[in-house]
């Protein structure tokens, strides 16, 4: 079996001030690519941007999607610390706080950014477990 592969798209409503945001606000990497969409990697996928009205239409859905969505996206930080730089780092580029890191109840650390177009971001430092390769497995 062939390994999955995902990637991850949002619908923006302004593609310039999404690149932005991710690009430089995050520093995630960008993709070279010439087209509509804008691709960053990450660390076992990839994040897709397009435009809203696009994505929706290709999906053959309603464009004015409003309140919750029922999904979140998340960043896995390795520390209590890390978790408040990136929140500051995601805040600091234009995205909006909507839960301050605290303590929660599963032991671990988190709290909710939204990005300028409303998509929400989990930011969480997890004693107990840690998805993906160990800082010391560089491939």
């Amino acid at each position: 079996m062939k390994p999955f592969i995902s990637m991850i798209t949002l619908g923006v409503a302004d593609m310039a001030r999404a690149v932005r945001f991710y690009e430089e606000g995050l520093g995630f990497p960008r993709m070279p690519f010439e087209g509509g969409a804008a691709f960053f990697m990450l660390n076992g996928s990839w994040l897709s941007l397009y435009p809203w009205n696009a994505l929706a239409e290709d999906a053959a859905v309603d464009a004015r999607g409003t309140g919750f969505r029922g999904i979140t996206l998340a960043h896995v930080a390795s520390s209590r610390e890390e978790v408040d730089e990136i929140m500051e780092e995601a805040v600091r580029a234009g995205g909006k706080l909507v839960k301050p890191a605290a303590d929660v109840f599963w032991g671990g650390y988190s709290g909710y950014f939204a990005d300028p177009d409303g998509h929400l971001w989990e930011v969480a430092w997890n004693p107990h477990f840690r998805p993906g390769p160990k800082d010391d497995d560089k491939a």
